[in-house]
């Protein structure tokens, strides 16, 4: 049973099904559960948070990361499975809280910089984040950098991340670097930006920890930050 729940768990990911009236990307599955209610049922058959986390959900966004990689997924894929796996993360959020696991693997702000209107590359981080473990503020969009660093510090957060779609507003992501540095926190909380004009050169200049050149990059270049290690 627990096997069988997880595995369907892991295959409804892969088609983007949230639940039983989603159709998914490839086939017709209407009127079967889909990855919400296989949650609920493997919640309530006894399977531990922790297994339906990283060998359902996160498995799942694995395997949809290969298929990305390898051409065989696209961007409209990759969010529908990111939808799928943020409802199975909505049945499973009151019992994180009562397990004491929010913290998981580390608090996160996100944010689209000021006067940036963008959010799925964004969305789709934040969500494959929760799906892996970590702790997500998501401030939404248009978000100056003294209310970023403002959050950061009352939620005591490890992480901020940063999205841009243009080039007149990435240059804002540096306008949270310094805010850090002046409230002397620079040390205590690391930096990394995303965004199709970012990159890795991008980071280094504004003085940003890390740069995820896609949300499976992103996911990557936070647990080696927060595990100690480099980007």
């Amino acid at each position: 049973m627990k096997e069988e729940l997880i595995e369907r768990i892991v295959e409804n990911v892969l088609q983007g099904r949230r639940d039983k009236d989603d159709e998914g990307i490839e086939e017709d599955y209407a009127g079967e559960p889909g990855v919400a209610e296989l949650v609920q049922e493997a919640l309530d058959n006894g399977i531990d948070t922790n297994t339906i986390l990283l060998e359902g959900l996160s498995k799942g966004m694995e395997q949809v990361g290969q298929k990305y990689e390898t051409g065989e997924y696209f961007i409209p894929d990759m969010l529908t499975a990111a939808e799928a796996v943020e409802a199975g993360m909505k049945i499973m959020e009151p019992h994180l809280a009562g397990e004491g696991e929010s913290e998981g693997k580390g608090k996160v702000i996100m944010a689209t910089v000021e006067k940036d209107l963008h959010d799925i590359g964004k969305n789709l981080v934040s969500i494959m984040l929760k799906g892996s473990g970590f702790n997500v503020v998501d401030l939404g969009i248009d978000v100056p950098a003294a209310r970023i660093v403002e959050a950061a510090e009352e939620e005591k957060a490890e992480l901020i991340g940063l999205s841009a779609l243009l080039n007149t507003t990435m240059v804002n992501m540096e306008d949270v670097v310094r805010e850090l540095e002046n409230k002397g926190l620079r040390d205590k909380i690391k930096v990394i930006i995303g965004g199709a004009p970012t990159s890795d050169d991008f980071a280094a200049e504004i003085g940003a920890d890390g740069y995820g050149k896609d949300a499976f990059a992103a996911i990557r270049v936070a647990e080696k930050l927060l595990s100690g290690g480099n980007k």
